[in-house]
């Protein structure tokens, strides 16, 4: 395959909404690890991609947002992993913050501490967990946001500065040493950093195919949180690289 061709192929790759990893496309294509991050390079000089570490994403992938029930079917075992993983961090009496999203749904459910307090700023978070008598549920309140079933807003925000948390429990859509901590979505962003700013311990809940990834919304630095709780599958180089700003990282299997 001529090298055009190649990157023809990269591109249309990234285009349909794939974010490819140089070792990934390595192997696909039968050439070496430095061709293709050439190919990657001169696709970025033309304006059709955006590089990532270990990879690239499609320049008008970092403001998509899919919908809550969009998010629920990919990474299912995962997502169950991290979450049960997480769950087991907390002790009887902790006081919590609880993001919305898809991972933290699976915190809420395997939680088997007694008399503890949950703030959270999910719709479906705060109805699940009012049928637990030894769990006291606090509502940011706020707008709520049809996408992801979110409360945000200055109403929101507010309500996270009133409170000192022992443990926070936040999804993103991407983390990478660059860019840090992302999210689609402003208002989004805006919360999940007070939620960060407002406890002691924070924990990141990524499965491995938000690693290295990048959104629109600029949430916080790697250095801000903790633990990253993630799949067995981020590699070593990753967990290196992570450790290397003090994260530690947390693999659930």
């Amino acid at each position: 395959m001529f090298a055009e061709e190649r990157k023809s192929h990269i591109a249309q790759m990234i285009k349909n909404g794939q974010s490819v990893r140089v070792n990934e496309l390595a192997q696909l294509f039968d050439v070496s690890e430095s061709t293709i991050r050439r190919d990657l390079k001169e696709l970025e000089s033309s304006g059709e991609i955006v590089r990532t570490h270990g990879g690239a994403v499609s320049n008008a992938n970092t403001n998509f947002e899919p919908s809550f029930s969009e998010k629920q079917d990919k990474h299912l075992y995962e997502k169950e992993n991290i979450g049960k993983a997480a769950a087991t961090l907390i002790e009887d009496g902790d006081t919590i913050i609880l993001d919305s999203g898809t991972t933290t749904q699976y915190v809420a459910k395997y939680i088997t501490a007694k008399n503890i307090t949950i703030i959270t700023n999910s719709v479906n978070l705060a109805n699940e967990l009012s049928n637990r008598n030894d769990i006291e549920v606090i509502v940011t309140g706020g707008m709520i946001r049809n996408t992801t079933k979110s409360m945000v807003g200055p109403v929101a925000e507010n309500t996270l500065k009133h409170f000192v948390v022992d443990k926070a429990f936040i999804g993103a859509n991407g983390v990478s040493q660059k860019f840090g901590i992302t999210t689609p979505n402003m208002l989004e962003a805006s919360v999940k950093k007070s939620m960060i700013e407002n406890s002691k311990t924070t924990y990141l809940l990524v499965d491995s195919s938000k690693i290295n990834e990048e959104s629109f919304s600029f949430i916080a630095p790697v250095s801000k949180i903790d633990y990253i709780v993630t799949d067995e599958k981020i590699s070593s180089e990753d967990i290196a690289m992570y450790e290397n700003f003090g994260v530690k990282i947390i693999r659930a299997n």
